[in-house]
């Protein structure tokens, strides 16, 4: 397993150095969206719709809506500022509650801990006691830049941490729309209703629950790899830094440049005109050539 965090867990005065792993994984089949006409993957490009523009990485900024279309920008150093304030290495158990204490709603991952160096005997010595008291710790820990409160207890022999959301990320229950209370509810009914669910309870066993719709979705990729189905995405073309009009219109200009210059006979310089009082003729006004100023009208069609 991949180690994604390393720090310590402590309760009192105990500090057990810990790793976290993993303890669940997302196998969802991930299709990808291709062309239909060539079978190539489409990319997903960040554009600005104000300037119609690709924009690059180094083009964002992170910024909180605080109403429609007002922002307030936050810098990646103020972020990362807080992150390092907040950032402990550390896990400190705050409480002890009884599971059946907490409603499932509020469980939202879950990971394996292992023990760090030297911490086998403190790691035994906490999944002891939690055992023995049939208690959970709840404690708070930084995950990504995210701090979690959590709650750490025993899963067949080894410790887990499930993070689990603050209250107020729980959204309250009151606002669901229609629910029906005060509904009548016929004895017969209500009891035929407990009977079958009587007749349904069972031992929980994970091992024969099965998502079905992926098994499927496998089997028909599966079914198509077999019968060689399969098809090969055409290569998107190499594109320079200068685009194909770029390069052709710097082409134009280096012919310009090395085209052969030919000799015509010396013409006098024209004239420029000057600003002329308007008297019944229409005058235009330019700056003049040179020093010499030169007066030219121009009829009235």
């Amino acid at each position: 397993m991949h180690t994604m965090w390393k720090g310590s867990i402590s309760f009192g005065l105990v500090n057990i150095p810990i790793k976290l792993f993993s303890a669940t994984e997302d196998k969802d089949i991930k299709l990808r969206t291709l062309h239909k006409e060539c079978h190539t993957p489409i990319k997903y490009e960040k554009v600005c719709p104000n300037c119609e523009k690709e924009v690059e990485a180094e083009d964002l900024i992170k910024g909180y809506e605080y109403v429609k279309g007002k922002f307030i920008m936050i810098s990646d150093e103020e972020l990362a500022s807080l992150k390092e304030e907040h950032e402990e290495k550390s896990v400190e158990i705050i409480d002890f509650v009884n599971l059946e204490e907490i409603d499932p709603i509020y469980f939202s991952r879950s990971y394996y801990m292992g023990p760090g160096e030297n911490g086998n005997k403190a790691y035994a010595l906490l999944r002891e006691a939690l055992q023995k008291s049939g208690k959970i710790g709840i404690a708070e820990i930084t995950i990504r830049s995210k701090q979690q409160m959590a709650v750490v207890r025993v899963y067949k022999n080894t410790l887990v941490m499930e993070t689990i959301h603050y209250p107020d990320e729980v959204r309250n229950v009151e606002e669901v729309p229609s629910v029906p209370e005060n509904v009548e509810i016929n004895p017969k009914e209500l009891d035929t209703a407990i009977m079958l669910i009587d007749q349904l309870t069972t031992e929980f066993q994970p091992d024969k629950y099965k998502d079905d719709y992926r098994e499927a979705v496998h089997g028909l990729i599966q079914e198509k790899i077999n019968k060689n189905e399969g098809t090969t995405a055409k290569e998107a073309p190499r594109t320079n830094v200068v685009d194909l009009m770029s390069a052709l219109q710097a082409s134009i200009e280096r012919t310009k440049d090395k085209a052969p210059t030919t000799t015509r006979p010396k013409t006098a310089p024209k004239a420029e005109p000057i600003a002329e009082k308007k008297t019944g003729t229409e005058a235009t006004t330019a700056a003049p050539a040179d020093k010499k100023k030169t007066r030219t009208t121009r009829k009235k069609a």
